[in-house]
């Protein structure tokens, strides 16, 4: 089964110093899971995503709504700094080894939204459980309990540091 839809694109050069991706793919499925917009990202992070969604929202969403049908993707490949910031540091999503997801769509309709959800009763277990399970195949996770930059959506990157993982 072709676990990761989607297609290998031509290189990407950097418009600033530090940011491009030699081998880009826009993937448009991961796990029978659509992606809201196709998403350009390198091939670690592709499969980080692909296993988190298997290992981790397939877990956590159960058969509510029906089980999950596409991610609401809100950023991928951008050759930016770190949050928009001048003088800031080449953020992931430059390098394409970052995406940020805002809410799960269900095969019901409903959506489970990072925004709202998080410190709502009824969706905060299901998203908590989501974001902890990036933890691993990710390298950078980032949720509401980041930071302000964090609040309405959930940051992925692929980014290795030496102490391990960094989950907020």
């Amino acid at each position: 089964m072709n676990e990761i839809k989607g297609q290998a694109i031509s290189a990407i050069p950097g418009k600033i110093n530090g940011c491009g991706i030699s081998s880009p793919v826009r993937v448009t499925e991961v796990s029978g899971v659509k992606l809201s917009q196709a998403a350009v990202m390198d091939c670690t992070t592709a499969k980080a995503l692909n296993n988190w969604v298997r290992n981790g929202v397939y877990p956590a969403v159960g058969r509510l709504g029906g089980g999950p049908s596409s991610l609401r993707v809100v950023a991928h490949y951008a050759c930016r700094t770190r949050n928009s910031q001048r003088g800031a540091k080449i953020s992931e999503h430059g390098k394409g080894r970052a995406v940020d997801i805002a809410g799960i769509r269900l095969k019901n309709g409903a959506e489970l939204s990072v925004l709202r959800g998080w410190r709502d009763p009824a969706q905060s277990k299901v998203l908590k459980k989501m974001h902890k399970a990036a933890c691993g195949p990710f390298g950078t996770v980032l949720g509401p309990n980041a930071d302000k930059y964090h609040q309405d959506h959930f940051h992925f990157d692929t980014a290795r540091y030496r102490s391990g993982a960094y989950c907020r």
